[in-house]
């Protein structure tokens, strides 16, 4: 990109206008969005305006529309619901309301729009811009427009960010609001399975979802229900017959708790509603359990509720009140058939009871723990007690594999390990090579045919020294595959790893909770150090949710220079109506720059200016309870690495024996771009940078610029694909950074 192209960035702004607003029901995210589009606006030379109130905002004009300033979207990341506030518009629904919108705009110079909301809000902007011209020239032949302010304002740009937390939009996998409403619902399932593990009891949920079951289904996955009843699969006509069975089946096994989720539109196949109440009904009188209902409300949506009825996507409602729900589920996109697979796999089917014709199929963890871990090994184990196969379980990793710490897994073994952070097998740093004999005579006592690996960096470096082995020992043609576990998202092969989000979410609530707590003193700057051993994510990724005003990595090199010039900024900060700083650091990113010479050297540079504190996260990022987004991502992983098992454990059968020796039999399995992918080893390893245990090419580089503009540096953005890459090798070659 040259420099005009990059100058281009900073101007591409001047003399024009934005408005922004945020419409329909409040969504957990809207303000950071806000934040977000009034930042690099502004960097771009633009001018934006607030619309207060949403579209009745913008119908109404005079003070509802305000210009943003940098200062005015301070604070206002970790804040729920919606600050610029968001109402229904009857006003708007009417060509006159759209007339009276169209003259607040025109009058300001605004010819662009962003809006924030569910899908109301962004079919009424479709509407309105596709009325504009016309809007316009009835504006100007009531002369309430001049020539001039229609030829200036001739066309309407449109851009919609898609805030609802029912996640019920085509073209979107995840919408704003959706991952902190499932936040909010898995809080409460938590406590309340925690409380009901010492009584025998039933809990009947009911979360969101009027036309949509993307929230049940998800919580249903998260939590591993027995139950989830969703508005575009009705269950069967003898469901009361075929729950009953199931949850009296649970409790023989062992089981102290039932859960069911049911979606507010749950329906059965005729139409007619299944509420919770009449779920409640039928356990107690069939089963006499005893059962209680919660009903989830608006406590998913964070903020103070809204009307929240709006008509979700056309078609999938269309199907579902023709009945046609197989085509109900396939407009809701491949996702949401992913989650619906699972769940049914693992809530709905008996395990066999015989074991005949069955492979011996062996699970571990390896590396440092991380949250989510444990859903991966339930779902792994369940589904291959589904298939019939056996499933033996190894304590502490390859170390365990060569000790024979190993031992059978029934059903209920695994029970309740969905929401568990940590490793309840145990995992260790330990490779395998200089332990294959052991490993070896394992394999053949304990008959194991296949094995999955779930971990960090070591299972994917212990996974190649694996394929190294198979030329001396025959045992070790198995096949394995690694599912990527760690809090680090340093495994190359996947855009993430098990447990990243957990790690990023707690970074994320403590720098919220230092921030707060400088809020009532004045001018602070915080230094916190991250985990993530030389890979970056954590410490970018938490800078840009938590609004960071600089975070150093050791993927983009930085000097002396780039200290100074953070502090420099810092004093300039600290001289405007925002009092805080806050800077992230990896922590290897340099083996000189530690956190204590960042703070010696902010504290001297900041005296009688700002104080500096300082806070190393340690070992907290690795533990706490999973999120959803981790829970499901794990679970969903374990089944579909289960999957390949089997298949490949047929395919490698020779002669009564199973000998898989071709790089296919070895894999990594990654989600690359939003789909998830098998990857031999061994043609990783070019893709591996293996000192530094980081991929060479990592996606979330290119998302540092956005970050540098929003804490209000003069930078260059260049948004296209190969920014990142150029940009690494540009600081590498011993330039200075800028």
């Amino acid at each position: 990109m040259t420099h005009e192209e990059h100058h281009a960035a900073k101007t591409l702004g001047i003399g024009k206008a934005i408005a922004v607003l945020t419409s329909g029901g409040d969504a957990q995210g809207m303000n950071a969005a806000v934040r977000a589009v009034v930042r690099v606006g502004i960097f771009t030379g633009a001018r934006v305006f607030f619309v207060h109130e949403g579209y009745q905002g913008l119908v109404d004009g005079g003070d509802h529309i305000k210009e943003a300033t940098w200062e005015s979207v301070s604070m206002m990341l970790q804040l729920g619901g919606t600050v610029i506030g968001s109402a229904r518009c009857k006003d708007f629904r009417e060509r006159e309301g759209r007339l009276r919108a169209a003259y607040n705009l025109v009058k300001r110079g605004i010819t662009n729009l962003c809006v924030i909301g569910g899908d109301g809000s962004l079919t009424g902007a479709d509407t309105f811009r596709s009325e504009w011209s016309d809007l316009l020239s009835d504006l100007q032949k009531a002369g309430k427009i001049t020539d001039e302010e229609a030829t200036k304002s001739s066309y309407l740009n449109i851009v919609g960010l898609v805030g609802s937390i029912d996640n019920d939009f085509c073209g979107t996998d995840m919408t704003i609001g959706t991952d902190s409403a499932l936040h909010r619902i898995m809080e409460i399932v938590d406590a309340i399975t925690t409380t009901a593990q010492s009584h025998q009891r039933t809990f009947v949920l009911e979360v969101m979802g009027r036309h949509c079951g993307y929230l049940a289904l998800v919580t249903s996955l998260s939590c591993g229900a027995d139950w989830v009843f969703i508005p575009e699969c009705p269950p069967d006509d003898d469901w009361e017959e075929h729950l009953c069975r199931r949850l009296s089946e649970t409790r023989t096994r062992g089981s102290r708790l039932n859960i069911i989720i049911v979606a507010e539109g749950a329906i059965d196949k005729n139409g007619k509603p299944i509420t919770s109440e009449d779920i409640k009904n039928l356990v107690v009188k069939r089963l006499g359990y005893d059962t209680r209902v919660t009903v989830l409300g608006h406590v998913q949506r964070g903020g103070t509720p809204s009307a929240f009825d709006r008509i979700l996507t056309k078609d999938v409602t269309k199907a579902m009140d023709e009945k046609k729900f197989d085509e109900a589920l396939k407009l809701r996109g491949r996702s949401f058939m992913n989650n619906w697979e699972v769940y049914k796999l693992l809530a709905h089917v008996r395990p066999p009871v015989s074991k005949s014709g069955s492979h011996t199929v062996a699970v571990m963890n390896v590396g440092a723990p991380a949250a989510g871990m444990n859903a991966a090994v339930r779902s792994t184990v369940r589904i291959g007690l589904i298939q019939g196969n056996r499933v033996l379980v190894v304590h502490d990793g390859f170390e365990g594999l060569a000790k024979g710490q190993i031992e059978e897994a029934g059903w209920s073994y695994v029970g309740g390990w969905t929401g568990q952070g940590g490793s309840k097998l145990g995992t260790k740093r330990t490779l395998p090579k200089k332990s294959f004999e052991q490993i070896s005579a394992n394999i053949t006592k304990f008959n194991i045919q296949g094995l999955v690996i779930i971990g960090g960096f070591e299972a994917y470096t212990g996974g190649l020294e694996l394929m190294e082995g198979r030329k001396q020992f025959d045992e070790l043609c198995i096949p394995f595959v690694v599912i990527p576990a760690t809090v680090s998202n340093n495994v190359p092969g996947s855009d993430f790893s098990v447990g990243a989000d957990t790690a990023l979410n707690t970074i994320c609530t403590t720098c919220d909770r230092i921030k707060q707590s400088a809020a009532g003193t004045k001018r602070r700057v915080f230094i916190i150090e991250t985990m993530g051993g030389y890979c970056g994510y954590l410490a970018t990724m938490a800078g840009l949710a938590a609004g960071a005003d600089a975070a150093y990595i050791f993927e983009e090199p930085f000097t002396i220079r780039d200290l100074q010039a953070n502090v420099e900024h810092l004093v300039q900060k600290m001289k405007t109506t925002v009092k805080r700083g806050l800077v992230l650091r990896n922590e290897k990113c340099n083996e000189n720059y530690t956190t204590d010479f960042i703070f010696n050297l902010y504290s001297e540079e900041g005296k009688g200016i700002f104080d500096s504190r300082k806070n190393v996260l340690g070992h907290m990022q690795q533990g706490g309870s999973p999120t959803p987004f981790d829970r499901n991502f794990a679970t969903k992983m374990g089944a579909k690495a289960m999957n390949w098992m089997s298949g490949k454990i047929k395919e490698s059968y020779r002669n009564g024996r199973i000998f898989a020796n071709t790089p296919d039999s070895g894999c990594v399995l990654g989600m690359r771009k939003r789909a998830l992918v098998f990857q031999p080893v061994a043609e990783l390893k070019d893709q591996t940078d293996f000192e530094h245990r980081i991929p060479k090419e990592q996606w979330w580089l290119k998302l540092r610029p956005i970050l540098k503009i929003l804490a209000k540096y003069e930078i260059d953005l260049d948004t296209s694909d190969h920014a990142h890459l150029e940009h690494i090798t540009r600081k590498r070659s011993g330039e200075a950074a800028v």
